[in-house]
């Protein structure tokens, strides 16, 4: 991310495009982004819920098709640090552009892929997308409006991420069930070519400015950020290799179909939304005690569904709160990551961006292995003692010390 933080466009920037600083247009610009947040966090959950027919048409296994997740992760790892330092020259708008343009191509790709590596090829172009969209996406805004109002910016592109999070696993899964999995990605496509119309006329001109670098992240790492970083590495591998592949433990262990499939994963969706208006509460009180609970709180939906996964009704009841424990987790990180480094929130929101990318990449192929060998009922084994042990790391994190 280039560097500015504090650096908001002078009013020639935007009057040139129609707008100024704080202006409906520049509003609108900030909407824009968070549509090209949604739109890219949506095709990255999207095989959550198609796996299992991307698996059969292709001639794979389930945990073969799961390193679709991996490979996004991964070139997502690449791009959030790489972006601000390969793109300096740039015009931000421009690089905006490229992204999600990026996004579109993914899409389409994965539409039309005959084999599994043609598949593979267009998720990685999908991590290109994504790591550049989150690491461009607070930068961007803080040059459209004035500072007072970047909250309120941030809440608008958290938003996005929300409701990816509600649509994309259902949405995907009856999609694919009515019309075909390459179906969902031509959808996916068309998503990100209205977003792609969208920020071409809402983004005013924003010159790059400052100097990137990868000194500071080095000083970050000698932080205290550096134990909200292992946090991420030992918790969300094994959350995410549970809800990548929880289609596969709902069909084979509960027995769902594909109606009971999009309603589980519509339950996680909302109550996961809802649990965004709620972290803040808990959060306010004592980050260490919602970022804890959260995950103590996946340690126990592990154990409901490692004891009682095959009874349906328990099932839906445990996706509701496993909803709410996940959205806990990111608006907490994110909390602490800005408690510990108020100086150098980009660096660290970098370093945070890219670890979260490993340790998904981490998680879908433990979660991969796990399920093509040991079956789908152990996945929840490694979730419950990967978040306990989260849990109990949280409370060596020095946050009090931040305040």
């Amino acid at each position: 991310m280039s560097n500015t933080t504090a650096a908001f466009p002078a009013d020639a920037d935007l009057v040139e495009h129609g707008g100024r600083p704080g202006s409906v247009r520049a509003w609108l610009g900030v909407g824009s982004l968070a549509l090209g947040i949604f739109a890219v966090v949506t095709a990255e959950f999207l095989p959550a819920s198609l796996l299992t027919p991307i698996a059969a048409d292709l001639g794979v296994s389930e945990g073969a098709a799961g390193q679709t997740v991996t490979a996004t992760a991964v070139m997502g790892a690449v791009t959030a640090l790489a972006t601000a330092v390969v793109t300096a020259r740039l015009d931000r708008r421009v690089v905006v552009w490229l992204f999600t343009g990026t996004l579109v191509a993914s899409n389409i790709l994965a539409a039309f892929a005959a084999d599994l590596t043609m598949l593979l090829i267009s998720r990685l172009l999908l991590g290109l997308s994504l790591g550049g969209a989150w690491s461009m996406a607070a930068a961007t805004a803080m040059r459209l409006v004035p500072q007072r109002g970047l909250p309120r910016a941030m809440a608008l592109i958290t938003a996005g991420v929300s409701l990816a999070t509600v649509m994309s696993a259902p949405l995907g899964a009856y999609l694919g069930g009515v019309l075909g999995w390459r179906a969902v990605f031509l959808f996916a496509a068309g998503l990100g070519a209205l977003v792609l119309l969208a920020q071409f006329t809402t983004i005013p001109r924003l010159p790059p400015q400052g100097r990137a670098s990868f000194r500071t992240l080095f000083a970050v790492l000698r932080g205290p950020v550096k134990l909200v970083l292992l946090f991420i590495l030992v918790c969300i591998p094994g959350q995410l290799a549970g809800f990548t592949y929880v289609r596969v433990f709902l069909e084979q262990v509960t027995g769902l179909d594909v109606a009971g499939i999009s309603l589980a994963l519509l339950l996680f969706g909302l109550v996961s939304l809802a649990g965004n208006f709620l972290a803040p509460l808990v959060l306010e009180r004592s980050v260490a005690l919602g970022v804890s609970a959260a995950a103590f709180l996946i340690t126990a939906v592990s154990a409901v569904f490692i004891a009682a996964g095959a009874v349906p009704a328990v099932t839906l009841v445990t996706m509701a709160v496993w909803g709410l424990a996940f959205a806990m987790l990111p608006i907490g990180i994110q909390t602490m990551v800005v408690q510990l480094a108020p100086d150098r929130a980009e660096q660290a929101s970098g370093l945070m961006a890219t670890t979260f990318n490993i340790a998904i990449a981490t998680g879908a192929i433990a979660g991969g292995y796990i399920v093509d060998n040991l079956g789908p009922s152990t996945l929840f084994i490694y979730t419950g003692l990967s978040t306990l042990l989260a849990g109990l790391l949280v409370f060596a994190i020095p946050l009090r010390k931040a305040h």
